[in-house]
């Protein structure tokens, strides 16, 4: 048996030296992976791919061609992934009814059955209302395994601060945007930016304009259910300073103070600055990537990034904090918790790297999300891990 471990170590390390190519980190999921962007995104972020590393690659991307280099080396050759595409400026109920006819339809193309969905800041939130759809349609279950990065799902205070602002405030900061992220052409009128920013507000932010908005009317119609999904987990990030220079520039952002990292009993918005929570009272001390706090991101498992001398990175779920099973309802831990955050800002998860083509973060994209699609692969509840041959 000595002998057994020992063979396998030295497979191991020269199974981990060899080319991501022919020994990718990540196993290949059964389903497909969906890539559900956030708000202002579209097929590109920036000109670049909006899960994209910092040379703007899809991270879902494959290396299947011959001598292909433009390509995610770290996941297996066969991966099926697509990146969705929907409004960059609307609502998550606008938004989720799009997914679903975009992953209706992908699947269609693709022969498959189910998928799992990858959703970054709002395209976590649309994800959940396209899962009901899916199930609705199909009659089944046809979302494995759903994960959410950075997403707003108890509000997030940037939303309020943008709407109080006024249509003049709105206008600037939507021209900021086109200016600085998406161009023009990507762009609706202001109806479709107020929309996307009244999703982010958690109690209905205008109870008067005849129209229901908000995170939490919206968690009460499409809320964790196991019928619809099988899986369910988040990835929570954060930072202390340093924000991505894109956020940087967009000067109407920043300033906002977002106190990420508070609770109360009955989880309402109890301090009023449109995210459920009441903060402590510390708007400085890391408990938020810029524009979400901590104690809006959680929903299901946790998700921590864990590194080991033998098996190197990998994704596992933080038993220190629980599932959050009613997303209107954390505990004072899931809200508070610094377990497992992901130092990185809302849009360094996505590629953006100091200056986007020219200089990179430190921050290895394709590793990440390779790390991500093999866990999906070991929780869609199909497939066992491809170790097993060894013994």
């Amino acid at each position: 048996m000595v002998k057994r471990f020992f063979a396998f170590v030295l497979v191991s390390c020269l199974i981990a030296a060899l080319p991501g190519a022919v020994f990718a980190r990540a196993d290949k999921t059964t389903y497909p992976v969906v890539f559900a962007h956030g708000m202002l995104g579209f097929d590109e972020l920036v000109g670049i791919d909006y899960f994209g590393n910092d040379y703007g690659v899809f991270v879902g991307d494959p290396c299947d061609g011959f001598l292909e280099t433009s390509c995610n080396s770290e996941i297996d050759k066969n991966q099926q992934a697509f990146a969705a595409s929907v409004n960059p400026f609307q609502s998550s109920e606008l938004r989720g009814l799009e997914l679903a006819d975009a992953i209706e339809s992908y699947m269609a193309t693709v022969n498959a059955d189910c998928v799992n969905i990858v959703g970054h800041s709002q395209g976590g939130m649309d994800a959940r209302k396209a899962a009901k759809l899916l199930y609705d349609r199909k009659g089944r279950q046809v979302v494995k395994v759903m994960v959410s990065i950075s997403s707003p799902h108890r509000g997030s205070p940037v939303g309020k601060g943008v709407l109080d602002q006024g249509p003049d405030g709105m206008n600037a900061f939507l021209g900021v945007l086109v200016d600085y992220l998406v161009g023009p052409v990507l762009v609706g009128d202001l109806s479709d930016f107020e929309a996307s920013m009244k999703a982010f507000v958690y109690d209905d932010y205008d109870p008067n304009d005849g129209v229901v908005t908000g995170a939490k009317a919206f968690n009460n119609a499409y809320g964790i259910n196991d019928t619809h999904v099988r899986h369910y987990a988040s990835i929570i990030t954060a930072t202390q300073g340093n924000l991505n220079p894109i956020l940087g520039a967009l000067g109407l952002v920043a300033p906002l103070d977002i106190d990420g990292d508070g609770w109360c009993a009955d989880y309402t918005d109890c301090n009023n600055d449109g995210a459920a929570g009441c903060g402590d009272g510390d708007f400085e001390d890391g408990d938020d990537d810029g524009l979400v706090g901590i104690n809006s991101q959680q929903m299901g498992y946790r998700l921590k990034h864990k590194k080991s001398w033998l098996w190197g990175t990998y994704f596992d779920e933080d038993s220190t904090t629980g599932y959050v099973g009613d997303i209107d309802r954390p505990s004072q831990v899931q809200a508070t918790s610094y377990s497992s955050v992901i130092d990185q800002d809302h849009l360094d998860v996505l590629g953006l790297g100091v200056i986007p083509y020219l200089i990179p973060d430190d921050f290895d994209e394709e590793g990440f999300y390779a790390d991500l699609i093999d866990y999906i692969a070991d929780n869609e509840g199909t497939s066992s891990s491809g170790w097993w041959w060894f013994w």
